[in-house]
């Protein structure tokens, strides 16, 4: 999709997120943008694909359970116990459906990175993993200082993606939180895909 016109698209997701969301949350998420371009930018990746992933990553965090539950449900995909508990954790799902119904876009790779920047998943594409790392590094993280921000920015997708996650489980271990499974695979995916990066 390299002729597509993403700014234009970029602008209409931008103003439906900013009347749908919070002032602290759409400037959230215009820093996740700008921290998924860059990252992008690192790795060939079109800055403008991981700029739109991370404007409309949140797009759908303030709708009620019962819409959350109803967009992404049509992604045709199980809707857990965690989920259902706790049906904001749909969100991104949400997002992913909302941005190919109501914008009719149907690139999947930013589909699949929207919809699975919540928890991660295994075998995800790499703007999937970048905008999952983003999400959780972007500059109004308490912890993500520019020395934080510039070592990960120095890694490989897979490492970096492979230390935020296990800092974000280790974070809601120690929470006392549930950790969705998705999560669980996706750390154990990176682990072994980094693993046969070595031995080869």
């Amino acid at each position: 999709m390299n002729d597509f016109d993403y700014d234009s698209l970029i602008e209409k997701v931008k103003t439906f997120a900013k009347e749908n969301v919070d002032e602290k949350r759409f400037n959230h998420s215009v820093r996740v943008a700008e921290t998924c371009a860059h990252i992008c930018s690192l790795h060939g990746i079109n800055p403008k694909r991981g700029y739109l992933a991370g404007i409309a990553h949140d797009m759908c965090k303030k709708f009620c359970d019962e819409d959350l539950i109803k967009y992404a449900s049509k992604d045709n995909k199980a809707i857990s116990d965690l989920e259902l508990s706790k049906p904001s954790l749909l969100h991104g799902r949400a997002a992913a459906v909302l941005l190919k119904e109501k914008f009719l876009f149907d690139d999947e790779e930013i589909l699949e990175a929207i919809a699975n920047h919540t928890f991660g998943n295994a075998h995800i594409c790499a703007l999937a993993k970048i905008l999952f790392v983003s999400d959780k590094i972007e500059p109004g993280r308490p912890q993500s200082t520019d020395e934080y921000r510039n070592n990960l920015y120095a890694m490989s997708v897979d490492n970096g993606a492979r230390r935020v996650i296990e800092e974000n489980l280790e974070y809601l271990q120690k929470k006392g939180k549930i950790i969705a499974q998705e999560s669980l695979d996706f750390a154990e995916d990176l682990k072994q895909a980094l693993l046969e990066t070595v031995e080869n």
